[in-house]
């Protein structure tokens, strides 16, 4: 069934694209997570500490774009 769309909503081509988007910095987030975890399980506590943190970077851009970018 066709929805009806308003004034100001993003095209569908548009939320492909974000979700495309969305779904990679996802992914660069996942593996920076899991690399952080391994270096820090492997003694350098310190250093995935760090990579865990700049990882986040990736997941909090992911979110900021999925608020703001309305359907």
């Amino acid at each position: 069934m066709l929805e009806k769309r308003s004034r100001g909503e993003a095209n569908p081509t548009d939320d492909d694209k974000m979700l495309k988007l969305r779904n990679l910095l996802n992914i660069i987030f996942m593996i920076g997570a899991i690399i952080g975890l391994v270096v820090y399980f492997l003694g350098h506590q310190q250093m995935g500490i760090i990579i865990i943190l700049f990882s986040m970077v990736f997941k909090m851009a992911e979110s900021t774009i999925r608020f703001f970018h309305k359907r």
